[in-house]
C-alpha cells in the first residue's frame, strides 16, 4: 500500500527548509541594507507607487481636520474682528468727546477773558435747550432765581451781546436773543458815535436799523456797540456789524449781522444789574416860566 502522496501534490522544499532559507535571505538583506543601503532605491520606488493609496486613505481625515481648523479660525477671526470694530468705535467716540471738550475749554477761556474785559460782575450759565415756540428766538439756561438771576440781565458770549433775560424761574431762566422780533438794543456806531436802535427780525434772520435818514452816515463794515443810555446794557458791548445799506427816497434800510454767535455756544455770561445808574425820573419837569404864565392868567 502506497503511503506517500502522488508526485503532482508535492509542494517544494519542506517548511523547515523554507524557513531557514527565508531567514538567511532576510538577515542578508538587513545586513546589506544597513551596511551598503542596497534597498534605498527600491523603497523610493515603492513609496512612489504607494503614495496614491496613502493619500486616498488619509485624505478624508485630513479634509475633516482642515475643515475643523478653518471653521475654528474663522470663528476666532470674526470674534477678533468684532472686538477690533468695537474698540475702533469706542476710540472714535472718545476722540469726538475729546474734540468737544477742547472746543468747550476754548469757549470757556474766551468767556473768562471777556469777563475780565467787561469790568462788571457776572456769572457763567449753561444753555439747556431752545425755547418751545419756533417763531421766537429764545434759550433756556441752567441759572434761575435761586442763583440770583433777575429779569433784564444781559447775556453775552466772548464776541458780544447774545440777548436779555426776560423770564426767571427758581432754577432756570429764559433769554430772548437779539434776533427775536420783540428785541431791540440801543446802540451807537463805533466809528462816529451815531445813536440808533437795532431791531431783531426773527430766528435765523439778520438784524435791522430802521427809520434812518437816506443820507445817514452808516457804511458797510461799521460796528454797532451798546450805547448804555437805556440803563440796562453796559456801554461798549459789540452788538452787530453792518452788512448792507439800502438808501431809498424816504428812509435808509440798514441790515446788520450779529457779532455774537447766537446759535452756537453752550455757555454764556449773565451780567449783573447795573447799580451805578441814578434812578429814572418819575415825571418830566415843567418848562421854565410855565407856572408864571398860568398865574398871570
Amino acid at each position: 500500500m502506497q503511503t506517500s502522496p502522488p508526485a503532482f501534490f508535492k509542494q517544494g522544499p519542506k517548511p523547515l527548509t523554507r524557513l531557514l532559507i527565508f531567514s538567511l535571505l532576510s538577515i542578508g538583506l538587513i545586513v546589506g541594507d544597513a551596511q551598503y543601503s542596497m534597498l534605498g532605491r527600491i523603497r523610493e520606488q515603492v513609496s512612489v507607487l504607494l503614495y496614491p493609496l496613502q493619500w486616498a486613505a488619509t485624505a478624508p481625515f485630513a479634509t475633516l481636520r482642515n475643515t475643523a481648523d478653518f471653521l475654528s479660525r474663522q470663528t476666532e477671526l470674526m470674534a477678533e474682528n468684532r472686538q477690533l470694530n468695537d474698540a475702533q468705535l469706542a476710540a472714535r467716540a472718545q476722540a469726538m468727546r475729546l474734540k468737544a471738550l477742547e472746543a468747550e475749554n476754548a469757549s470757556l477761556r474766551e468767556l473768562s477773558v471777556r469777563r475780565d474785559t467787561v469790568g462788571q460782575s457776572s456769572q457763567l450759565t449753561e444753555i439747556l435747550y431752545n425755547g418751545r415756540d419756533p417763531f421766537t428766538s429764545r434759550l433756556i439756561v441752567d441759572r434761575g432765581e435761586q442763583q440770583g438771576v433777575r429779569s433784564g440781565q444781559i447775556a453775552i458770549d466772548a464776541s458780544g451781546v447774545v440777548g436779555q433775560v426776560v423770564r426767571v424761574q427758581p432754577l432756570t431762566a429764559e433769554i430772548r436773543l437779539i434776533s427775536d422780533r420783540n428785541q431791540m438794543v440801543p446802540v451807537v456806531v463805533e466809528r462816529n458815535q451815531l445813536r440808533t436802535v437795532v431791531y431783531g427780525m426773527g430766528a435765523h434772520q439778520p438784524l435791522e436799523v430802521r427809520n434812518m435818514a437816506p443820507n445817514v452816515d452808516i457804511q458797510l463794515g461799521d460796528v454797532l456797540v451798546t450805547s448804555g443810555i437805556d440803563g440796562i446794557y453796559p456801554v461798549g458791548l459789540p452788538v452787530a456789524k453792518v452788512v448792507k445799506v439800502e438808501r431809498g427816497s424816504s428812509f435808509a434800510r440798514v441790515v446788520c449781522a450779529p457779532v455774537a454767535a447766537v446759535d452756537r455756544h453752550r455757555f454764556l455770561l449773565l451780567l449783573d444789574h447795573r447799580s451805578d445808574m441814578p434812578p429814572y425820573p418819575e415825571a418830566a419837569s415843567q418848562p421854565a416860566g410855565a407856572g408864571k404864565h398860568k398865574k398871570g392868567n
